[in-house]
């Protein structure tokens, strides 16, 4: 690890942390050199698979797009941000647990809407409506009723 005052190559961790419930790792250290403390956060950098989407085009995954997503459909509703990133962490556990290199952007959706299913009914018709690209009323209310059939089931 560079020291990011003086640039020297040596320096020695004097604290360590896990933080609980995140994959990070939190140290603190000194320069051998300067004697300068600071602080790094090591993160493990997993690889998500790439994401297939609707047109044939590949991109790689980004969390930021699926969350903004899910914001926009649960605009002015009662869900947390917290409930949301849980929503996103199960969707890349998901994907994890794959082990495939590419993935459709309609199984990430699909993901997503099971999992805000639970969280509310408005929110997961509205990120339904379109994810799934409704273009007609009867097709609306088709999946409106598939919601009231799971509900009625679950």
């Amino acid at each position: 690890m560079y020291c990011p005052f003086c640039d020297h190559t040596d320096t020695k961790v004097i604290d360590a942390r896990n933080h609980r419930d995140q994959p990070v790792k939190w140290r603190r250290r000194e320069c051998t050199e300067c004697g300068r403390r600071f602080t790094t956060y090591e993160r493990v950098e997993e690889q998500l698979p790439e994401v297939v989407k609707r047109d044939g085009r590949r991109e790689p995954y980004q969390r930021g797009k699926l969350l903004a997503g899910l914001q926009r459909a649960c605009g002015k509703r009662p869900v947390s941000a917290a409930a949301l990133d849980d929503v996103v962490g199960g969707v890349e556990r998901v994907l994890r647990e794959l082990g495939a290199r590419e993935v459709s952007s309609e199984k990430i959706g699909s993901e997503a809407r099971e999992r805000l299913r639970a969280l509310d009914p408005v929110a997961w018709l509205r990120f339904s409506s379109v994810h799934l690209d409704y273009g007609t009323v009867e097709e609306l209310r088709s999946a409106l009723d598939e919601y009231e059939a799971r509900r009625g089931r679950g």
